[in-house]
């Protein structure tokens, strides 16, 4: 059966590099682009990332009752809003995925799609490198937007709680302190799940 591999985790735990490096390990995955209407990062290419989007066509989309979920933030900067739209990207019947998100759009998925179809992969890292490794990241931006990675930072803390993981059935979780260890461990559930 195929299956929906979720990977999730705080900001800067490192899971987009986690995410290319399992894509390289499994190229039968398939990926799902999501859509946002945060502004683009140095870097980042429409399409590739996300779907670079509007609020009013994120909108339309949803009273198509496209939208499988989504999240809005309201950050330093406004709101900015995350979404999985169903939009032909995901077939089980053809293969499985590799997806990366939160916990609350993981809930939603599993909704959608149902249980037995979603593996959670949950990551974690010690505040400290992860805190390091978000302040290194920002500093590479042409506009640096430290504040808004503060309000990330500590509004994981609370997404992320004993409680929160709880309900969503995550029993288990993998430290991303050595990215060659962490790789071989989600290797392992995915080869079994």
């Amino acid at each position: 059966m195929a299956k929906i591999y979720y990977l999730m985790g705080k900001s800067a735990s490192g899971k987009d590099t986690l995410y290319k490096r399992l894509l390289q390990e499994c190229p039968k995955l398939e990926t799902v682009v999501l859509y946002t209407t945060r502004p683009i990062r140095a870097g980042e290419t429409d399409g590739v990332e996300y779907h670079f989007t509007t609020s009013d066509h994120l909108e339309r989309l949803k009273q198509q009752g496209l939208v499988i979920e989504q999240r809005t933030y309201q950050t330093v900067f406004g709101p900015w809003s995350y979404a999985t739209v169903d939009d032909g990207q995901i077939d089980l019947n053809k293969a499985s995925y590799l997806i990366i998100g939160t916990l609350e759009s993981y809930q939603a998925m599993r909704n959608y799609f149902g249980e037995d179809c979603l593996v959670p992969l949950y990551i974690q890292l010690d505040d400290g490198l992860r805190l390091m490794r978000a302040v290194t990241r920002e500093r590479q931006q042409k506009e640096p937007r430290y504040t808004e990675l503060c309000r990330r930072f500590l509004a994981d803390e609370e997404d992320f709680c004993k409680k929160n993981l709880d309900d969503c059935g995550i029993t288990r979780s993998f430290t991303n302190d050595d990215m060659e260890l962490c790789v071989k461990h989600l290797m392992s559930i995915m080869e079994t799940e």
